[in-house]
């Protein structure tokens, strides 16, 4: 109990040292928002140097703004603001970026993606899907917020164990899962399953081998978590956080992912604040720091691999590490300039979510009678109903959520992945009533694991790690069908990550005399 009111303690600190910086912040944005509306009602959009595409667009984007900043502003006046809270953690990985700003790209002109031409009516579309993806995040928000989740995590949480660990004994199990983890990711890559390549894998063991190379993200988690929760770290501890780092160096350069080198800097954050270290302003501003590195130097990355890619094909160790090399000779031999402007361009591309959602509310009824087809027809109902069963038993068992098919038939282009969102996949099942329902249930589902892993409960490894698992894998670009199977299939992976670390970290018993 000790132990807990220390960890609540801290947590009282984190929000005080950072809270003003957080209240500046939202200050800023509600700030702009009004000078938003100025400009909307004094200015002659007409006669400025350039040209604002689509005007029309800006007040949903401002509205859409304010909701999905408002639950923050919420958290931050109850003290309960945490960057781990996961509906702070979707409002700043996802939806603040990509709705609002990447609405604001929109609306601009800065940003033309060129499937816009498959929006039937801009001026009607565009703002319904604004306004389809504001409910939807407010279903998200009052699911997560509402004390049901609140009830139903204390008491689970109440329920599970407590398994107290030494960091100084979790280390070398947890080197042991990493080296687990490096095998899978290897062989993984071989058959083609991650990285920029097209697989050649048909076998019943696929989606196996790809969820395992997971195991590599957990032993990672598990084994910054020991580093900061160390008191003294000498030379291995050091060799440690070096081979982390060279990893996930090698890795990033391996998938060729934009997201890749953001998403290390996150891990290293979430292990640092459930550490119980005091979180300052300036760890902040050094966190913000690198993900902004991160972001440019990914994009810059991934797009020049990409493009000398040319296609996902499966390629050998030699070859891909040739591909590596000249995109690294490609990148230097570039104006600097020239690839910065690209970059940017591309990074604004990315981040922004809005008109490829549009593209499902513009035309989802006329081609619902062709998703069957495709296979994609009630892929939500087909998901939930058949997820638990393995493919080694139902070797031919359907891809309800099939990217490549999806972006076929919606985007007439395969080799690409568009982003579809919860909102987007609810709206083609169930109509514009699905969206709140649904995402109020994804909503309660993330806060029962914030309070049952997180908020209530005093420090320990397995219950930070499960959490950190479930909170960086949901992917709120995807299909809604696929949400709950994955964190299904992610909690019972990260468990038994966990109860292979827990049979060398545990306590030897002591012996009866």
């Amino acid at each position: 109990m000790r132990e807990l009111n220390n960890y609540q303690k801290q947590g009282i600190s984190i929000a005080g040292d950072t809270g003003n910086l957080f209240m500046l912040v939202s200050a800023l944005v509600l700030m702009s928002a009004v000078l938003f509306a100025l400009l909307m009602i004094f200015v002659d959009f007409e006669n400025l140097p350039f040209q604002i595409t689509r005007v029309y667009l800006i007040p949903w984007v401002l509205a859409a703004g304010l909701v999905i900043i408002a639950p923050s502003i919420y958290l931050m006046y109850r003290n309960e603001f945490s960057f781990t809270h996961p509906l702070v953690f979707a409002t700043f990985t996802y939806y603040f970026p990509g709705v609002f700003i990447g609405g604001l790209l929109l609306a601009s002109g800065i940003v033309e993606p060129y499937y816009t031409t498959f929006i039937q009516d801009e001026r009607y579309n565009l703002p319904l899907t604004m306004a389809y993806i504001t409910l939807g995040y407010a279903g998200l928000s009052i699911g997560c917020l509402m004390p049901l989740g609140q009830y139903l995590g204390k008491k689970l949480g109440s329920r599970l164990p407590v398994w107290n660990w030494k960091p100084e004994r979790v280390l070398l199990p947890g080197i042991l899962l990493f080296g687990i983890g490096i095998v899978t990711t290897v062989a993984a890559f071989s058959q083609g399953i991650i990285g920029n390549q097209e697989s050649t894998d048909t076998s019943s063991y696929y989606g196996l081998l790809q969820i395992s190379t997971y195991l590599l993200l957990e032993a990672t988690f598990i084994l910054w978590l020991c580093i900061f929760k160390l008191k003294n770290l000498n030379i291995t501890h050091y060799a440690i956080m070096f081979i982390l780092i060279i990893t996930t160096l090698a890795r990033a350069a391996f998938q060729g992912n934009r997201g890749s080198l953001p998403a290390a800097v996150y891990v290293v954050a979430i292990a640092f604040i459930f550490s119980g270290r005091v979180v300052k302003t300036r760890h902040w501003v050094t966190t913000g720091s690198l993900i902004a590195i991160a972001l440019v130097v990914g994009m810059i990355y991934g797009t020049t691999f990409r493009n000398l890619m040319t296609a996902d094909r499966q390629l050998g160790a030699d070859r891909y590490s040739e591909m590596i090399g000249n995109t690294v000779l490609q990148i230097s031999g570039q104006d600097l300039t020239t690839t910065l402007e690209i970059s940017f361009l591309t990074l604004a591309e990315r981040v922004e979510s809005v008109s490829s959602v549009a593209v499902v509310v513009s035309t989802y009824e006329q081609l619902l009678p062709y998703e069957e087809s495709y296979g994609l027809e009630n892929n939500i109902i087909k998901e939930s109903s058949t997820f638990f069963i393995p493919r080694v038993i139902w070797p031919n068992k359907p891809t309800p959520s099939d990217y490549s098919k999806y972006s076929d038939l919606y985007f007439n282009f395969s080799g690409s992945s568009f982003a579809i969102t919860p909102i987007g996949d609810l709206l083609r099942n169930f109509g514009p009533f699905g969206i709140p329902i649904g995402m109020l249930l994804i909503g309660l589902i993330i806060r029962i694991a914030y309070v049952s892993l997180r908020e209530t409960q005093e420090f320990s490894f397995w219950k930070s790690t499960l959490y950190f698992m479930i909170l960086v894998t949901i992917s709120y670009e995807g299909f809604f069908a696929t949400i709950i199977p994955f964190l299904v299939k992610m909690s019972i992976l990260s468990l038994l990550g966990i109860m292979f670390v827990g049979l060398f970290a545990r306590d030897p018993q002591p012996a009866n005399i």
